[in-house]
């Protein structure tokens, strides 16, 4: 039998033979521990791979179903003691699968759908529209509760739709400490566009020029983990022609899954030579404020007594392995107690678009997630990247016990402001439709 796979980039046969089988990679995989299949595991997945490129297995509906399944979480990355980049086999092999496997119609219009609308700054804002819409009308709970794709509408602010950044917003000292480029985004631009408000005023107040480049696209980080590569590498090319050369510039960057690809790009974009110096240039916003320090010139950081739980979202703690500056710059606000979530780093079920194209396997980990996140007591619950936000506040409910939810750079702001622990939180459990505490 011929290789199910075709010449163009197939997985590669050095990163598959990296893989010694050892199995370590199961207990930290989230399928695995939902299924305990074998299949269903990195080690499987990468035997079936093998099994693919060497021509013993057809590239069938069922071998699909089993990398379809994959989160692409990279938690087997990081618990591989052989340095397998698995993150690059299951890229490999989605291209792959995209290219030669014919999926099932309903598969096909579905996956259409979500890529004509997610990587759309401008589509996903008037979505955003919408939502503010229904929530003013009330239909937003009917919304919510119409299927599980619907269940994942967020609470958008007014302010996230209405607002617009200015193109340049200067530094809270002259001169700036740093200058930086502030990617926008196409999901945080269209439902969560108060946190790139935020982290604006934020850097700011820290000392940073920050430079906001209209015309702004999709990083292409949805496609490259769907598999679209050609979509993913026209958008990436795209964006470099957007954002600048300047080499003293950094991109700051406040969304996880947008800045493990980018900091990718030599490899999606080998022919370019921009792609790797603009890659290099690329830092999670914690990133820069954990190096910076304390707030620029008259800037404070007030109190906010808040008992704060913190998610590791998988392409920053796994993809780019970053998990303290994230915490540093929480605990370095005044009343800030973070306290500890068991399984932090496991996935919450967001993983780009897989809860919306494997919603069953999605609600499981978000039930799951939205448990930890209850049993840890806190006040809030924070993460780095807006599906993780999207996916666990939609699995905590809109109970009593429900918790809100905040990016990080929205705590640091608020603080910044002055703004009481008490006004935050019940604004924004107002927001997201949950009861006052006690209520």
């Amino acid at each position: 039998m011929a290789t199910a796979f075709d010449a163009h980039d197939p997985p590669s046969r050095e990163l598959l033979d990296d893989c010694v089988h050892c199995g370590f990679c199961l207990p930290a995989c989230p399928t695995y521990q939902l299924w305990g299949e074998e299949a269903d595991s990195p080690r499987g997945r990468i035997l079936l791979m093998d099994a693919a490129v060497r021509g013993q297995l057809p590239l069938s509906a069922d071998l699909v179903r089993h990398w379809d399944a994959c989160l692409g979480c990279m938690a087997c990355v990081t618990a591989c003691p052989s340095g397998v980049r698995y993150d690059r086999l299951i890229e490999q092999t989605r291209q792959q699968v995209e290219r030669r496997h014919r999926r099932r119609p309903l598969d096909r219009a579905r996956r259409a759908a979500i890529f004509a609308l997610f990587p759309h700054p401008h589509r996903m804002r008037a979505v955003a529209a919408l939502l503010v819409a229904y929530r003013a009308t009330g239909l937003r709970s009917l919304l919510r509760r119409a299927s599980p794709v619907t269940a994942l509408a967020p609470a958008v602010p007014a302010a996230a739709v209405t607002a617009r950044l200015p193109h340049r917003v200067p530094a809270a000292t002259a001169p700036p400490r740093r200058r930086v480029v502030l990617l926008t985004g196409c999901v945080q631009h269209g439902l969560f566009g108060n946190v790139n408000l935020a982290t604006a005023r934020v850097l700011s107040a820290f000392g940073c020029e920050v430079l906001v480049p209209p015309g702004q696209g999709c990083c292409g980080a949805l496609e490259v983990h769907a598999g679209r590569a050609e979509a993913a590498r026209r958008r990436a090319a795209r964006l470099l022609d957007t954002l600048g050369d300047d080499p003293d510039t950094l991109i700051a960057v406040n969304s996880a899954g947008c800045g493990s690809v980018m900091k990718e790009y030599a490899t999606l974009l080998p022919g370019d030579p921009r792609a790797a110096a603009l890659a290099g240039r690329v830092r999670d916003v914690s990133e820069i404020l954990a190096e910076l320090g304390p707030p620029a010139g008259d800037a404070t950081l007030h109190p906010l007594p808040l008992r704060v739980a913190y998610h590791d979202a998988c392409h920053l703690a796994h993809a780019q392995g970053i998990r303290e500056q994230p915490r540093q710059v929480l605990a370095a606000i005044p009343g800030v107690e973070l306290v500890a979530l068991a399984e932090a780093d496991t996935c919450c079920g967001s993983a780009g678009v897989y809860n919306l194209v494997q919603p069953a396997a999605a609600a499981d980990l978000g039930r799951r997630k939205a448990q930890r996140v209850r049993a840890a007591g806190a006040d809030a619950l924070v993460a780095a990247n807006p599906g993780c936000l999207l996916q666990i506040s939609a699995h905590l409910g809109a109970g009593r016990d429900a918790v809100p939810t905040f990016h990080p750079v929205e705590l640091l702001d608020a603080s910044l402001r002055g703004a009481g622990a008490a006004e935050l939180l019940g604004a924004r459990r107002r927001l997201q439709g949950l009861p006052a505490r006690g209520a």
